[in-house]
Parts: C-alpha cells; structure tokens; sequence
C-alpha cells in the first residue's frame, strides 16, 4: 500500500512554520555530511522548451528518502498551466518500497519557500520590517509566506514584469497574511525600501540594480538554477556575505554565483559558508547591522526528502490521503 496525497492534502499536513523547521535540519544534516545527495539529473527536451529534473536523497540521521520528479517548461503560462510540475516518491528505507506518492509542485514551492525561511531567521536583521519580492508565481507566494513566518513584516512590495500578475499577487497575499502588499511599478521602488529581498523568476539577467540596494539587507535568490541564469548582479554578489545551500550543487548550477566567476571578478572563494553549517552554529552568520547578506539557493533533493517526510507523518496523524494497493 502507498498513500497518494494531493496539493490539498500537503497544504493541509504541513503548515510553513513546520516546513521551514523540517528544512533547517535537513540543511544541517547535508552540512555535516550525513546525507546522500547526487547532484540531480536533467532532461533537456528543446522541442517544448522545458526541462525535467530527477532529484534522489537520503537523509541517514532522520533515515528519510525520496525521489523527485520536476520539470520546468516556460511556455507553460501561456497555456494557462503552471510553470512547474512535480511529483515526489516516499521511500520506506526499511523495504525499498514506495510509501507515498504525492504531489511535488506544491511541494516544490513550499520546500524553496522554507529554505528562505530558514536563512531568513539565520541571517535577515531582527528587525526586518519590509520585504521586497520579484516574481509573482507559485515560488514567489511561498518566499513571502516564508519570510513572513519568522521575521514580523509590517509592509511588502511585489514586482513581476506582468503588472495584472503583480495586482492579483498583492491582492491575494495581503488577504492570507494581513500584511499591507503594493505593486512595485519599477524594481528600485520595490528594492529601495526592502530589509529582505526574495527573487523568484527565471530571468537570465538581473532583476534590479545593484546601486538600490542598501546597507544591511538580506537577499534570498532562489529562480536561478542553471550557469546561464542571473539573478542577482555581479557588484551585489561582491558586497555581500554569500551563503548557500550546498557547495557542490552551487558550483555547478547557480549563474548568479558563476557567472561573476567567469567574468573574473570573483572566485569560488568569496562563498562564505553553507546555510547548515551557519544553523548549526560552525560558520558566522550576519556580523553587522550594515551587512549584506545574500542566500543562494538552487534546491537540493534533502529539501524534498524532509519536507515529504514530514508531510507523510503529519497526513497519516491527520488521517489525510487515500491508501492504494499498487
């Protein structure tokens, strides 16, 4: 028997605070080297203009694994269907056999979403009051939700280059968290204020210029995911303590990090620490109210495992899903 668990019923089981919780141990495990993480597989497929991702982990300390299966396909949205898709396998570690079988598109959001949380609490100031979001999709409502979480935002900008995406964005999570949300008409408005910054997009050049971001913010970057995707400018990276997820996966996929490495105006060494090791309290997080702090993220699999896992626990505590013979 697998149990199969709907949008709905991950949404239900896993409320953002105990995603973010989930992911943070999970980060700490990938850091200590106690979990299992082959850098995922890619299926380009150009006809459609997508990609689809396979993404394995085992995490030995919580004895959790998983497979997930993602693919991004960017005329998607025209379609009116979701940029992304996903599915995400429960592996019993006691049999091999599958657990559950859910779904991964939600999923996907809310675990990229909990990893900023969860540098969020690490490195944004304590008194974050405002927090600036590029990229009104799936990935850009979880980021704010996220952020929200841990850090008591009073006041939130939302820019997306689609203004009736934007409105309908600042409508909806003004209503689901209670917090004030304004459409940006440029990105210096958005970033100009922001003492948290999120990028979820998937643009292949930066979002906003480095000259408005001001001392002591704390950005999230979380879109780019290939060498040839940039988020974030060179000048931003430079002044900034960077953090990230995973040294391996960054250094073969995150543009915003590679791209200023063949420009030659950086080198790998400029990567301050990995987000567990920073939670766990082996590397210094923020070291002054002025810092940057920039968080980058271009997902790994322990996100997946811990997240589902939990999901699977809190779903058959609740009584949530349908239980199949396969």
């Amino acid at each position: 028997m697998a149990r199969i668990l709907t949008r709905q019923d991950v949404q239900k089981a896993l409320p953002m605070p105990r995603a973010i919780k989930a992911v943070r141990d999970a980060f700490v495990q990938l850091s200590a080297g106690r979990a299992d993480v082959p850098l995922r597989t890619a299926l380009d497929v150009p006809r459609h203009n997508g990609v689809t991702l396979f993404m394995p982990a085992y995490l030995s300390v919580d004895d959790q694994m998983a497979l997930k299966i993602v693919s991004v396909y960017d005329d998607n949205p025209d379609k009116g269907l979701p940029l992304i898709h996903a599915l995400v396998v429960v592996v019993d570690v006691e049999t091999g056999a599958p657990a559950a079988i859910m779904d991964g598109t939600y999923l996907t959001a809310l675990r990229t979403g909990a990893a900023s949380g969860a540098a969020t609490e690490a490195l944004a100031p304590p008194e974050a009051r405002v927090a600036a979001v590029f990229g009104a999709g799936a990935q850009g409502r979880t980021q704010l939700e996220a952020v929200c979480a841990v850090r008591s935002i009073e006041e939130a900008w939302i820019y997306d280059v689609e203004s009736e995406r934007a409105g309908t964005y600042a409508d909806e999570m003004a209503d689901r968290l209670d917090v004030g949300v304004r459409v940006a008409e440029t990105p210096a408005v958005a970033v100009g204020s922001a003492d948290v910054i999120c990028t979820a997009t998937t643009s292949s050049r930066p979002v906003f210029d480095d000259a408005d971001v001001q001392p002591g913010t704390h950005i999230n970057a979380v879109g780019a995911y290939t060498p040839e995707m940039q988020e974030i400018p060179s000048q931003t990276v430079l002044r900034a303590k960077v953090v990230i997820d995973h040294h391996e996966a960054a250094l073969a996929e995150a543009g915003d990090l590679l791209i200023p490495i063949d420009q030659g105006v950086m080198t790998a060494d400029h990567i301050s620490a990995e987000l567990g090791e920073v939670i766990a309290g082996d590397a210094s997080g923020r070291e002054s109210s002025e810092e940057i702090t920039l968080f980058k993220s271009v997902g790994v699999a322990v996100q997946d495992v811990a997240v589902a896992a939990a999901a699977l626990e809190a779903a058959q505590a609740m009584d949530l899903g349908t239980d199949v013979p396969l």
